[in-house]
């Protein structure tokens, strides 16, 4: 499946953006679906993730009740919407299809990743 992610841009500190990944790909309403970011000079970590059916959401404790991520099969896309910003939310936001999930977390470690998408958050 191949995935093309939209929607960053700089916004400022409590504000709100949008992010969506568009995904190419018969299969695509069979696999979980993830969101990871990758700050400058930071290893790259987990922020949310859905399963196939869109039943359940995982999130990072760092982004609860602040981002929610949703998916429309029929669209073949997923979304992140990210509310009350901050400047640590800063970073480059990629898309994952079928992201590992080992030892009660999930992984950077994907079947296949979108191209990315930068969001700046301004203080």
């Amino acid at each position: 499946v191949q995935l093309q992610a939209s929607g960053g841009g700089l916004v400022q500190a409590g504000g709100s953006l949008r992010l969506s990944c568009a995904a190419s790909g018969r299969t695509f309403a069979t696999l979980d679906m993830g969101w990871f970011r990758q700050a400058p000079g930071k290893e790259r970590e987990f922020v949310a993730a859905v399963t196939w059916s869109g039943g359940r959401k995982y999130y990072a404790d760092s982004v609860k009740g602040r981002f929610t991520m949703s998916r429309d099969n029929a669209k073949r896309s997923v979304y992140l919407q990210m509310d009350s910003l901050k400047p640590e939310d800063t970073a480059v936001y990629y898309c994952a299809a079928d992201p590992t999930y080992f030892s009660g977390t999930f992984q950077a470690s994907a079947r296949s990743w979108g191209q990315g998408t930068q969001v700046t958050v301004s203080s």
